[in-house]
């Protein structure tokens, strides 16, 4: 029997940890202590999971009290992102495992910090990409490992985030770099882990441009240039496309996005101090709402990406060149939110020399393309005896992806190209003491 301590009980943790940890996973796993700063994050848990009902709570000064009384296996950290790098280096000071949603930090600097005190540390730390799990993205890797494509000389992704979603990002605290890393940090890693693990290589320089296009104060589709306003109480919304879109006056919209509570109003969110439904156009916004990067790696791969948060649907294309092939797929995301119809998702392979050949995949049940279940498996029960490669995340991964993205949005503000060892490895930063 394992036990776990949750540092975060955030809406992520509620649905993506705790449910399967008293549900399915329950016989080998045990939740043994929950944190968190508003203590109704506790009582709403609880009724949600009477099986929790005798679990201690704690706040986060209470850290250390915490891992004494309980002595866990694991410490999950699930909570604003800024809040990671305090849990991590705690956890791995007191010899704990952490397991981490992404991003693992908010910046490279504190990503060097994880890294070395893992090492003085018999902790480990795994960070939950489960993009790498989804059917295709794992089919892909295999061929890659196959040789399909041979060497892999260049991959360009395209992603996409639609209105719904990525307008969510701008009504809460995602819209500030210091408490996420900005987009290129707390979305983009995901990408941007998904290509290190498909080439094996590691990133080393980035040059990107980026700006503010659909958000903040100067957004064209902004109502009334005045801020601190808030969805719910908001005297213009019927004059906000992107309300209107989203919240038709006959009854209210049903959608929602797998993991996110967007565009609800305050009194469906009990929480202290908290609402998700800030104003897009608030004047604080300062982060980038659209990037085009190149990346160079050490390998000789080049990567072009690009990201747009508030584009007409969600999905991504993505080709993958190398010396003996190209391999092309396109997905788009979150049917109830896509206003045509599309293709499903396939994988096109083109050998260099040679006819087509497509390949359709049976799709898995569950969040980001079926992977939160596999890699929910490999969590708590370890990883599949059957898999001949790794897949799991740990640090070193995760302070990659962090690393691109901060390399992205400084590039951006600094207007030249970023190295990604100068931002990642500076021989200056000390490890934080506890």
């Amino acid at each position: 029997m394992k036990k776990y301590v949750i540092c975060g009980v955030s809406n992520r943790a509620l649905e993506m940890y705790i449910k399967p940890l008293v549900n399915e996973f329950s016989r080998e796993n045990e939740i043994v202590g929950l944190l968190d700063s508003d203590p109704l994050r506790f009582t709403i848990c609880k009724e949600k999971y009477p099986q929790l009902d005798q679990v201690s709570t704690f706040n986060p000064e209470q850290f250390d009290t915490m891992i004494n009384l309980t002595n866990p296996d694991y410490v999950l950290v699930t909570g604003r992102d800024d809040t990671h790098i305090e849990y991590i280096l705690r956890a791995l000071q007191k010899q704990v495992n952490v397991i981490t949603e992404k991003p693992m930090v908010t910046n490279a600097a504190d990503a060097y910090k994880v890294m070395q005190a893992e090492v003085q540390s018999k902790g480990k730390v795994i960070v939950t990409f489960n993009y790498r799990y989804s059917t295709f993205h794992r089919k892909i890797k295999e061929m890659i490992l196959e040789g399909k494509v041979g060497r892999i000389t260049s991959i360009d992704l395209n992603w996409y985030i639609d209105t719904y979603h990525g307008s969510s990002y701008f009504k809460r605290w995602n819209r500030s770099r210091e408490n996420s890393g900005g987009l290129s940090i707390h979305k983009s890693t995901h990408h941007f882990d998904l290509i290190n693990w498909w080439l094996n290589q590691k990133p080393e320089e980035v040059f990107a441009y980026g700006a503010l296009n659909y958000y903040g104060q100067d957004g064209e589709m902004n109502p009334l240039k005045e801020s601190g306003r808030f969805c719910g109480t908001c005297d213009v919304r019927n004059d906000c496309s992107y309300f209107k879109r989203w919240n038709p006056r006959i009854g209210s919209t049903t959608v929602r996005d797998d993991h996110l509570l967007a565009g609800v109003y305050e009194k469906e969110v009990p929480y202290t101090n908290y609402r998700p439904d800030a104003c897009i156009f608030d004047e604080e916004i300062s982060i980038e709402d659209t990037y085009v990067a190149a990346v160079k790696y050490d390998g000789g791969s080049m990567l072009s990406y690009s990201i747009n948060f508030s584009a007409p649907y969600e999905g991504y294309r993505l080709t993958i060149n190398g010396t003996k092939g190209r391999i092309e797929t396109t997905e788009y995301h979150e049917p109830s939110r896509i206003p045509f119809e599309y293709p499903e998702q396939k994988i096109d392979y083109f050998p260099l020399f040679g006819g087509k050949e497509t390949i359709e995949l049976v799709k898995e049940p569950g969040g980001h393309g079926g992977g939160d279940p596999i890699l929910l498996a490999d969590l708590f029960l370890g990883p599949d005896p059957g898999r001949k490669y790794e897949i799991l995340a740990g640090s070193e991964a995760g302070a990659y992806s962090i690393a691109v993205g901060e390399a992205v949005w400084r590039s951006v503000a600094e207007k030249k190209p970023v190295n990604i060892k100068e931002i990642l490895f500076q021989s200056d930063q000390q490890l934080t003491k506890f």
